[in-house]
C-alpha cells in the first residue's frame, strides 16, 4: 500500500532535491507519489496555499527566506495536519531536540546513509516519530519563543522576517502591496505577541531560533 501520494520537498539546492527524489523512489511504499518542489520560503508558501493535503513536508531550515526554526514554527501552526521531517546539515543534540519541540515529526541528518533515510521517511509515513537518537529528547529547554511565534499570523509571520532581513516599513508595504499605517498595525500586533516593545527586540526575539547559536566548534 503506498504511504503517500504528494509530497513537498522545501530545499534550495536542487542536486539535494533530486537525489533525496531519485533515493525515495525506490521505496515501494512510495511509488509513483507527486514531488512538489520548493526553493524559497515564499515559494513554499504558494504551494500550501494550494497543497496543504499534502501527505508531508521535507523541510531544510535553512531554505531562504527562513531564520531558523521559524518557518518550522509557522507551518506547523498554521497547517497542522501536514506532518514535516527537517533534514539539515546542523545535527547538534539542541537543533534536533528544538525542532521536534516545534512540532517536527522527524529529523533527519543530511549525512545519513540513504537505507536510513528511507526507513526514517517511511517510519514517518507510517505516524510514527523519528530521530537519530530517542535520548536527545529527554533534555529539557525553554520553548516560550516557539509558543510565541507559533501565534502569529500568516501576514505577521511575513512581516516579522522582513523585519529579520533589515527591511524598512516602506519596503515591506511595497512588498506586501498594503500601506505603511497597515505595517505598523502589523508590527504592533508582533510585538505584544512576543512580548516585546519595539522591532530591534523583535529580532532578538525571533534570533532565539537561528541554527548558529547551537552550533559547536
Amino acid at each position: 500500500m503506498r504511504l503517500a501520494d504528494q509530497i513537498i520537498i522545501a530545499d534550495d539546492h536542487p542536486l539535494f532535491r533530486q537525489a533525496l527524489m531519485l533515493t525515495l523512489n525506490a521505496v515501494p511504499e512510495i511509488q509513483g507519489v507527486e514531488w512538489l518542489e520548493a526553493d524559497t520560503v515564499d515559494v513554499l508558501e504558494k504551494l500550501l496555499e494550494t497543497s496543504a493535503d499534502a501527505d508531508l513536508l521535507v523541510l531544510d531550515l535553512q531554505i531562504p527566506g527562513a531564520h531558523g526554526f521559524s518557518t518550522l514554527v509557522h507551518v506547523r501552526s498554521h497547517f497542522p495536519d501536514l506532518p514535516v521531517v527537517v533534514v539539515s546539515a546542523h545535527e547538534e543534540d539542541e537543533n534536533i531536540r528544538r525542532a521536534m519541540q516545534a512540532g517536527a515529526c522527524g529529523f533527519i541528518p543530511k549525512s545519513m546513509d540513504p537505507n536510513k533515510l528511507r526507513d526514517a521517511i517511511v517510519a514517518v509515513l507510517e505516524g510514527q516519530m523519528w530521530v537519530p537518537d530517542p535520548k536527545i529528547l529527554e533534555q529539557s529547554g525553554d520553548d516560550d519563543i516557539v509558543a510565541r511565534l507559533a501565534s502569529l499570523t500568516p501576514q505577521q509571520h511575513r512581516i516579522l522576517m522582513m523585519f529579520a532581513d533589515g527591511m524598512l516599513n516602506k519596503q515591506i508595504a511595497i512588498d506586501l502591496s498594503v500601506s505603511e499605517a497597515t505595517v505598523k498595525a502589523h508590527a504592533t500586533a508582533i510585538f505584544k505577541k512576543l512580548n516585546v516593545r519595539n522591532r530591534t527586540q523583535a529580532v532578538i526575539a525571533v534570533s532565539q531560533l537561528d541554527l548558529g547559536q547551537f552550533q559547536t566548534s
